[in-house]
């Protein structure tokens, strides 16, 4: 594992996780679910076939969302807590720079990250939020990457 570097954030190059279902990962010990997950569709491959769901309203107005990103499962956890996972197809290394480029331009700051080959993951936050994403790649559609958003309002 490389840790998480700074200098990455400045040149470009941006939730542990199991999976929900077979397009959204969840994090690990994220407690019991209040209400029933919501789930689109996916072909066998893996690869999202239905529309995108839509993003919740309580989804921080101002967190960055990659284009075209499709919203695959929506969770409610105790405290507050909020999973939005979707499905990405502009691949790992874009997808990483949009997040290391993005976040901190909407006023996210990034801590205790890291990069490895297949997978990345940083927490963030802000004055009004408090979160981690998660990027994984799909080995089983060209070109698909998993980000998944967890979040929470600071209290």
């Amino acid at each position: 594992m490389k840790p998480f570097a700074p200098a990455a954030v400045l040149v470009g190059a941006v939730l542990g996780l199991a999976a929900v279902t077979g397009c959204s990962p969840t994090p690990r010990n994220a407690g019991p679910l209040r209400a029933t997950p919501y789930t689109a569709a996916s072909a066998p491959g893996g690869c999202p076939t239905a529309a995108s769901l839509p993003i919740p309203k309580d989804f921080p107005a101002d967190l960055p969302v990659p284009e075209g990103a499709v919203v695959t499962s929506v969770q409610h956890r105790t405290g507050g807590r909020l999973i939005v996972a979707t499905v990405v197809r502009s691949g790992f290394d874009a997808t990483l720079a949009f997040l290391h480029e993005q976040l901190p331009k909407a006023g996210f700051t990034a801590k205790d990250g890291e990069v490895e080959k297949d997978d990345a993951e940083t927490n963030f936050s802000s004055a009004t939020v408090r979160g981690r994403w998660t990027l994984r790649k799909m080995p089983d559609c060209e070109g698909g990457v998993y980000v998944t958003y967890l979040t929470s309002a600071v209290s």
